[in-house]
């Protein structure tokens, strides 16, 4: 005999449909575990038990909702589907933070030796070097000692008793005197507009000339170009310049024949 189930209002009511000639029987509703708990509550004149009583005890049984399928039925409630589970991710490798080596320092162009590379004008180490030269003139600050020849290329040039000493006493107080006075020449804030250096004309000094115990290139005649904060270009001299490894230095900055203790300006 077929079993029904139906929702009224909110309860439910559980209904066996029995023909009329049919002979009392228990009753048994399929095959379903559930549906046999089900039957076996079935009253002995044919009629189904109490519904409250029939869904307390499936309930209780867990086995309400199997009733609601038939014997055989390959269905399965979507409360009792397995809930799959989630699969682990492959772990991703941790980041790790890469420490940059420090850069090595770079080694004083002095304590190397000599080439014999022709420098140029145009080389932008040379263009930083004029820029440090031209921040120290507008500002009257003669710390800008980048733009000069090295002490330590110095030293290796030249064939005297205390080639430091005149160094210092001679070729930087010189080199600070001429600052000073291009600073009064030009005036805060005027602007560099170039630095012309005519290379073809540079010379390879050798050694036993001007006190020499080396060589290098140096050229004379280098022109700086700039405009004053009026408005105002003009120009002035870079007595000489000369080489270390391929590399133009003021040597000389205002002319060598002057007044002891003055600064001077090329013209």
């Amino acid at each position: 005999m077929p079993v029904c189930l139906r929702l009224v209002s909110g309860a439910i009511s559980v209904h066996v449909v029995r023909p009329r000639d049919a002979p009392k029987r228990d009753v048994r509703v399929g095959r379903h575990e559930g549906c046999r708990a089900f039957s076996g509550f079935a009253r002995e004149d044919g009629r189904m038990p109490r519904t409250a009583t029939v869904v307390r005890v499936l309930a209780s049984a867990g086995l309400l909702a199997a009733c609601a399928y038939p014997a055989g039925s390959t269905s399965v409630p979507s409360s009792n589907h397995s809930i799959p589970r989630a699969t682990s991710r492959s772990a991703l490798p941790r980041a790790t933070a890469e420490v940059s080596p420090s850069p090595a320092p770079t080694p004083d162009p002095g304590s190397l030796p000599q080439t014999t590379a022709r420098p140029s004008g145009s080389d932008p180490q040379f263009a930083k070097r004029m820029n440090a030269l031209w921040a120290a003139i507008v500002s009257g600050d003669t710390s800008a000692g980048s733009s000069f020849f090295p002490l330590g290329a110095y030293l290796q040039v030249k064939a005297m008793s205390n080639p430091a000493a005149d160094y210092r006493a001679r070729l930087i107080a010189l080199y600070d005197l001429d600052i000073h006075e291009l600073h009064l020449k030009v005036g805060s804030g005027a602007t560099l507009l170039g630095v012309d250096v005519p290379d073809r004309s540079a010379t390879w000094v050798t050694p036993g000339q001007e006190y020499n115990k080396g060589s290098y290139w140096r050229v004379y005649g280098t022109r700086v170009r700039y405009r004053t904060v009026a408005g105002k270009e003009g120009s002035f001299g870079i007595f000489s310049l000369i080489s270390w490894r391929g590399q133009w230095y003021v040597v000389h900055l205002g002319p060598i024949n002057r007044t002891a203790g003055t600064g001077a300006i090329t013209p």
